[in-house]
């Protein structure tokens, strides 16, 4: 399966479903089919688009993540933790709350996607990609000291604990026939900015280099086993993309040798669409066959970017990977949490036209 045209998964919610999610009134039937009705309306519209993945935009899910809260126990999400980030181009401090504290030994209760696929093998147009979570996600951001540790000695304790709910779905998906599987892995940009290397050092008492090396693992013990003929394994980095914010910056030198070397994925999605993801020289690293996806265009912001540039810089990165191992998406999903980022619904379609379209330029049809 070659495919030159990609995105990430998550689509801007229409109206109509963010109105239903918060009215009490509307029952799980009714959201239920709300849900159905939409996402086959964005099937229809990737296929129109000329995609050839096929998501149903994360439509069932509250944030990029959520799945994992929904197929556990363990987890308070009543008691959220407040804090305050640097984000966005002003880097002025972004209130946020962290979604969950583990407040007791997690259990699963249920599969995290089996509703989602289910849904999209009886509609989708063509291959299916599902997204599910790193697992490297939750012990950074639901691990809180005087409750957490009282259940988790440590955050590597609570991060090898999820490993095998992780694991287990990325084995049923590929047994279930589906063809691209990704993993969302915003945390690795902790490890090339100074001030969140700082924060695992100093507030989490981790040596950076060294929880770098077990997050590799952490993420490899979940794909162990699940390689089959016909199917990609993918994982996805960014620095930051709720509500058009970011959290992170930096390239991918301080990481690359490690992170292309080593995690066994068939794919490498990476953010590029700003001066804040560096040069493509860390590209240098990726082995070869291996397909690095460029991010080129931003899902943040309307404004389109210009396809002689995204041209421009493809080029410009077949200089370390070769033309035939790229392909062009956005830099992250439209909407990593269901509010979505600040563009309508009509500048998310121009943006992937514009990926189908230079992909055709650039590689010819799929």
């Amino acid at each position: 399966m070659k495919n030159h045209a990609d995105h990430v998964g998550s689509l801007l919610r229409p109206q109509e479903l963010l109105q239903a999610r918060s009215d009490r009134k509307v029952d799980r039937r009714q959201l239920r089919a709300l849900e159905d009705k939409h996402i086959q309306r964005v099937l229809q519209r990737q296929k129109e688009l000329g995609l050839k993945i096929f998501t149903d935009g994360e439509f069932r899910r509250s944030n990029f993540m959520s799945d994992f809260n929904d197929s556990v126990e363990g987890i308070n999400e009543g008691d959220l933790v407040p804090r305050s980030w640097q984000a966005g181009d002003s880097g002025a401090p972004q209130p946020s709350s962290v979604p969950g504290i583990v407040v007791s030994k997690l259990k699963q209760t249920g599969r995290l996607t089996q509703h989602e696929v289910n849904f999209m093998k009886q509609h989708s147009p063509g291959d299916i990609k599902i997204t599910l979570p790193t697992a490297n996600q939750f012990p950074a951001i639901y691990y809180k000291r005087g409750i957490t540790d009282k259940v988790y000695p440590t955050h590597s304790a609570l991060l090898w604990d999820i490993v095998p709910v992780i694991k287990a779905e990325i084995q049923a998906l590929v047994n279930e026939g589906v063809r691209y599987v990704q993993i969302d892995a915003p945390r690795y940009s902790y490890y090339i900015d100074p001030k969140w290397r700082n924060y695992i050092k100093n507030e989490i008492g981790l040596e950076p280099d060294q929880a770098l090396d077990e997050a590799v693992r952490a993420d490899n013990a979940c794909l162990e086993g699940a390689r089959r003929e016909g199917v990609i394994l993918a994982i996805h980095l960014c620095r930051g993309n709720n509500r058009s914010q970011w959290y992170a910056e930096g390239g991918y030198d301080a990481i690359a040798e490690k992170l292309f070397g080593h995690l066994q994925v068939d794919t490498f999605l990476l953010e590029y669409e700003s001066e804040r993801a560096g040069s493509f020289e860390p590209l240098r690293f990726v082995p070869r066959g291996k397909t690095v996806v460029l991010g080129l265009v931003s899902s943040k912001v309307p404004q389109l970017e210009s396809q002689d540039q995204l041209v421009r810089r493809i080029e410009e990165a077949s200089k370390y990977v070769p033309l035939e191992n790229l392909a062009l998406s956005p830099q992250c999903g439209f909407a990593s949490t269901m509010e979505g980022n600040l563009l309508t619904e009509d500048d998310q379609w121009h943006k992937l036209k514009l990926v189908v379209d230079t992909a055709a330029e650039v590689w010819g049809v799929d």
